[in-house]
């Protein structure tokens, strides 16, 4: 094995260092000498192209695309939520790691008596917003930004009677409260809950190091997610959930697909149980749906809401 050091590239929240970390355990198990290196936000670094010459469109991913991209790190660890499905050029999707849980979660203060009156719910999500509209339209919907913990002050902070977070995050770092309920009716976003490993693509001894990391599974299920997600022309903007389920017993995927208005009177589901061997285009093949039975004028309707 060469000496070469794996720099693992992260952003300095709680939650990014966790992730970073347990990339780094992994590789350390393995026999690779690793070293975390937390990078700074992206306007303190200085480029020679304009970002979007690059292709680089995440707003949590582009500081570490760009500190890749340099020859700053060799990998970056992300939420593989946050990462948009266009890849920039020179940038490849390296493993994608075991997937944790995949629900959202109400957090809320006192009692959940607001539930079948009037309330506040706080959260930054516009798929989460749509869905709780959806849900509970007589309920008001707050922007919540910032990590988990800035969102969990916020909310200790607030007259709010709830936010609405990923359970991962919040038990990765051990920030679940006893006062949560699953919102087991909501839709996750594509890929929640599993964590994704990029490098660059010409870097062969990295990219073999940490494809051993792994876990089909979640590789197949985050995929067919994505997919549905770019087909719909998402990006990270309009209110779409997804979620694909591999069944052992029987070879099949389960999967959930949903589109909402931004205002989440308008809803269009999909919900499909496969053979394993429909895999490749499921998620595309269910996006097509969605878009032929309403989903195209729907698209229309929100991009044109979220340029003014």
């Amino acid at each position: 094995m060469t000496n070469k050091t794996i720099r693992i590239g992260t952003r300095d929240s709680q939650l990014a260092l966790w992730q970073a970390h347990t990339v780094q355990k992994q590789l350390q198990d393995l026999g690779y000498k690793t070293e975390i290196i937390a990078v700074k936000s992206d306007g303190d670094i200085i480029l020679d192209k304009p970002l979007y010459e690059l292709g680089i469109t995440g707003i949590f991913t582009k500081t570490l695309d760009i500190a890749m991209i340099n020859g700053q790190v060799d990998i970056a660890v992300h939420s593989m939520k946050d990462v948009p499905t266009a890849l920039p050029k020179g940038i490849v999707q390296a493993a994608v790691l075991e997937r944790a849980n995949v629900l959202d979660i109400l957090v809320f203060k006192k009692n959940l008596n607001f539930l079948n009156s009037e309330g506040t719910i706080a959260t930054g999500s516009l798929r989460r917003q749509a869905q709780w509209w959806n849900k509970y339209p007589n309920h008001t919907v707050v922007d919540l930004r910032g990590n988990v913990n800035t969102r969990m002050q916020k909310l200790k902070e607030n007259h709010w009677n709830g936010a609405v977070f990923a359970a991962a995050g919040l038990e990765r770092i051990n920030l679940k409260p006893d006062t949560f309920i699953n919102l087991d009716w909501m839709i996750s976003a594509p890929a929640q809950g599993a964590m994704v490993v990029l490098a660059m693509e010409n870097d062969s001894f990295t990219i073999d190091a940490v494809s051993q990391l792994n876990d089909i599974e979640t590789e197949i299920c985050t995929y067919i997610e994505r997919q549905f997600l770019r087909t719909l022309e998402g990006g990270c903007t309009a209110p779409i959930g997804a979620l694909a389920t591999y069944n052992e017993e029987d070879d099949t995927i389960d999967f959930k697909g949903v589109l909402l208005s931004i205002d989440g009177k308008q809803k269009l589901e999909i919900d499909k149980k496969v053979d394993i061997s429909q895999w490749k285009k499921l998620g595309f093949n269910s996006a097509q749906e969605i878009l032929e039975n309403g989903g195209a004028k729907l698209m229309t309707k929100i991009k044109n809401e979220l340029k003014k």
